[in-house]
């Protein structure tokens, strides 16, 4: 290759990569793309394209213990810390955990210093878990985080306490509060992507009182979506669902990662012809994102 070539071929990629970046193609630089291109089949499976290991969590500090899902693949993912609800353990939610680990992230599942801690409580202790996860886990596991992409979920008080973890640390990436009890209802300070599931049937934490003025309060500035499950109850979301594992993933994937290929399974193509009435019995977003 002459010279001449060299420099008009760099010419050419620089111009197409302008090009993209100015209609919007262009990943931002901090995106990290893990695994095949998602497909709805592959987001409404089970498991996801890794295979996965766990540990218990030893001598933990500032929270109750828990398990460490994680990929076995060899890279540095996104950390995500979960809560479960009053009352209840990490096995409640240990099914999502492991979900999203297959799909290329490191997950704690935490036990609760007592079962009967309030949501502020369950905030601390998240990010006491995840700093665990960061900074005190075994070496295997530290080898596979990036310290910087992290996220919090919950399901209940658990998913109240996310909300407040988010509040607290606009640093974090992501939050997924399921079906979220807490009686605060006004988190307008947030600035961290939260996707927030109810349900029509939550007699617990009525979607009406609990969920819905919760993604109200989120303003405008904040990516956001607000799912409601139709033909659900409070504790649906301490089984395997299909919903709540495809959108809890592409969440993740879109903002952990930040990866613009699960765009359109929570804003185009993809998400409309899932989201219908026998899914949602309500859907909203601020989109595009």
């Amino acid at each position: 290759m002459t010279l001449t070539s060299s420099l008009r071929r760099q010419t050419r990629v620089a111009a197409l990569a302008a090009a993209a970046a100015l209609i919007g193609l262009a990943l931002p630089a901090s995106a990290q793309q893990t695994g095949p291109d998602p497909t709805s089949a592959g987001l409404n499976a089970t498991a996801g394209p890794f295979a996965v290991s766990s540990t218990s969590v030893l001598a933990p500090v500032g929270f109750g213990g828990g398990t460490i899902y994680y990929p076995t693949t060899a890279g540095q993912y996104g950390v995500v810390a979960m809560s479960p609800g009053f009352t209840a353990t990490e096995s409640s939610i240990a099914w999502l955990g492991r979900r999203l680990a297959t799909h290329g992230f490191v997950v704690v599942t935490i036990n609760t210093l007592t079962t009967l801690d309030q949501p502020a409580s369950r905030a601390t202790q998240l990010m006491a878990a995840l700093n665990h996860v960061v900074n005190s886990a075994s070496s295997t596991v530290r080898s596979r985080v990036d310290p910087n992409r992290r996220a919090v979920a919950g399901h209940s008080m658990g998913g109240g306490g996310a909300l407040i973890a988010a509040e607290n640390n606009p640093s974090l990436k992501a939050a997924l509060p399921l079906t979220p009890w807490n009686l605060t209802t006004n988190f307008s300070d947030v600035q961290v992507p939260t996707l927030i599931v109810g349900a029509d049937g939550d007699t617990v934490a009525p979607a009406a009182v609990h969920a819905r003025p919760f993604y109200a309060s989120l303003p405008s500035s904040v990516r956001k979506a607000y799912a409601e499950l139709n033909l659900a109850t409070h504790f649906t979301p301490n089984t395997t669902n299909t919903p709540i594992g495809r959108y809890g993933v592409t969440w993740m994937k879109r903002f952990v990662d930040g990866d613009t290929r699960y765009s359109s399974f929570l804003c185009g193509a993809e998400h409309n012809a899932y989201a219908t009435a026998l899914v949602f019995d309500r859907y909203s977003q601020n989109c595009p994102y």
